[in-house]
């Protein structure tokens, strides 16, 4: 497993969006990402740094594994 630290929300949106998910709105300081073909919509957080498990849990979610996100970044 790859390390998820000092990620922030910016570059998350960046790699996720490098994966084919798309911006489809913000409420508040969250971005939400959706994706053709996938149920499931991404609420990014535009933090300066995201927690690992949070990150770790969008990866999850998008279906990406660790290593192919970072590979993303």
């Amino acid at each position: 497993m790859g390390k998820l630290s000092n990620n922030s929300g910016k570059d998350a949106v960046k790699a996720f969006q490098k994966a084919g998910w798309q911006i489809r709105g913000q409420v508040g300081s969250h971005l939400v990402l959706t994706k053709q073909g996938v149920r499931a919509n991404l609420t990014v957080p535009q933090h300066a740094e995201l927690a690992p498990g949070t990150l770790r849990s969008l990866v999850r979610t998008s279906g990406l594994t660790v290593e192919e996100f970072l590979a993303l970044l």
